[in-house]
C-alpha cells in the first residue's frame, strides 16, 4: 500500500518550485476518506515565506474533504530518507495520531517507516489543548 504513496510523492516532487534552494521535495498523504493528496515545496524569495511539501499536501487534503492522515510518504531529490522538518512534524501531528505511519523514501521506494510518535516524541497533544 505504501508503494502508491511513494509514486504519488515522487510525482508531486516534479511540481516543486525551488529556484533558490534547488531542493525539491514531494509528499503524499492517504487520508481517512481513502483519497491520496499530494504536495511539493514552493519557495519564495522572501525566506521563510515559502512552504514545505508536507503542509501543501495537508492543505490539499483539508480542502478535498479529508480530515485525518492515515499514512504519509516523503521524498527529496537530493537527500535520501529526508524526514519532515520540525515545523512540518508539528503540522502533521495536528492531523495524525501517534501510530500514523510516515514513509521516508529514496529514488527507488520506501526505505524507512516511522510512526508519528517516533518522528515527534513529546509533541503537543491537540486533544488535550482543545
Amino acid at each position: 500500500m505504501s508503494h502508491d504513496l511513494f509514486e504519488a510523492a515522487r510525482g508531486a516532487m516534479k511540481f516543486a518550485h525551488v529556484p533558490y534552494s534547488k531542493f525539491p521535495v514531494g509528499a503524499a498523504i492517504r487520508a481517512d476518506d481513502g483519497k491520496v493528496y499530494t504536495g511539493a515545496n514552493i519557495e519564495n524569495l522572501s525566506f521563510p515565506q515559502g512552504w514545505c511539501a508536507e503542509p501543501t499536501a495537508i492543505g490539499c487534503m483539508v480542502m478535498g474533504g479529508g480530515r485525518k492522515i492515515v499514512e504519509m510518504a516523503v521524498i527529496a531529490e537530493k537527500l535520501a530518507l529526508c524526514p519532515p522538518c520540525g515545523g512540518c512534524r508539528q503540522k502533521i501531528s495536528e492531523f495524525a495520531d501517534a501510530g500514523t505511519k510516515i514513509y521516508l523514501c529514496d529514488e527507488v521506494g520506501v526505505q524507512k517507516t516511522m510512526t508519528m510518535a517516533e518522528l515527534l516524541p513529546f509533541s503537543f497533544e491537540t486533544d488535550i489543548l482543545g
